[in-house]
C-alpha cells in the first residue's frame, strides 16, 4: 500500500501559479498543514501490475483528473457500477483490491469518504462544478481555486473528525 495526499494545493503546478500566487501564504500554510493529517491520506495498492502506472501514477498524470480526489472518487463509483472513467484501466488492473469493500458504499464507509458523497452514496460532492470529465479539472479562476479550497478544507477538517470518532468512538 502506499499513500497520496487527497487535497492538492496546486502551488507547484506551474499553469496554476498566477493563480495560487494570489492567495496568502497563511491560507496556504494551513491548506499544506491540513493535507499533512491522516485525513489528508488516501491509501491504494502501490505494486505495478503488468509494469504499468499505479492508481497514485494514473491520477496524477491524468489531466481529466489532475490529481484530484474528488474526481478519483468519481471514477472509483463508476468502478463499481461497472462504468467507464479516465482511471478504468487502473482501476480494473487493481480490482482485487477494491473487491475486499463489496461495493462503493463498503469502500467509502471503510475509508471514512462519507463527507464526500451524498447520504445515499449515489453521487460524488465534487469541488468545482462537474458535468463530466470534459470539464477542466483544475481551477481556472482565483474564485474557483478559492471555492475548491474551501470544500476540501472542510472536507479534511469532517474527515479527521470521523477519524476521531472512530479512533474513540
Amino acid at each position: 500500500m502506499s499513500s497520496d495526499q487527497i487535497g492538492n494545493t496546486y502551488s507547484y503546478v506551474k499553469k496554476m501559479l498566477h493563480i495560487v500566487e494570489q492567495i496568502p501564504m497563511g491560507e496556504m500554510d494551513y491548506f499544506e498543514s491540513l493535507r499533512a493529517t491522516i485525513a489528508g491520506h488516501a491509501f491504494f495498492p502501490a505494486r505495478r501490475i503488468d509494469g504499468k502506472m499505479t492508481i497514485n501514477g494514473a491520477r496524477g498524470v491524468s489531466h481529466k483528473i489532475q490529481d484530484r480526489f474528488d474526481l478519483t472518487l468519481e471514477c472509483i463509483r463508476r468502478f463499481y457500477l461497472g462504468e467507464e472513467s479516465p482511471l478504468t484501466d487502473v482501476l480494473q488492473r487493481n480490482g482485487q483490491f477494491f473487491q475486499l469493500f463489496d461495493d462503493f458504499n463498503g469502500y467509502v464507509d471503510f475509508f471514512l469518504y462519507q463527507d464526500l458523497v451524498e447520504s445515499d452514496y449515489s453521487s460524488v460532492k465534487f469541488w468545482l462544478p462537474f458535468v463530466s470529465f470534459c470539464n477542466p479539472a483544475l481551477p481556472q479562476t482565483i474564485d474557483q481555486y478559492l471555492s475548491y479550497k474551501t470544500k476540501v478544507i472542510d472536507f479534511l477538517n469532517a474527515r479527521n473528525q470521523r477519524i476521531d470518532a472512530f479512533a474513540n468512538g
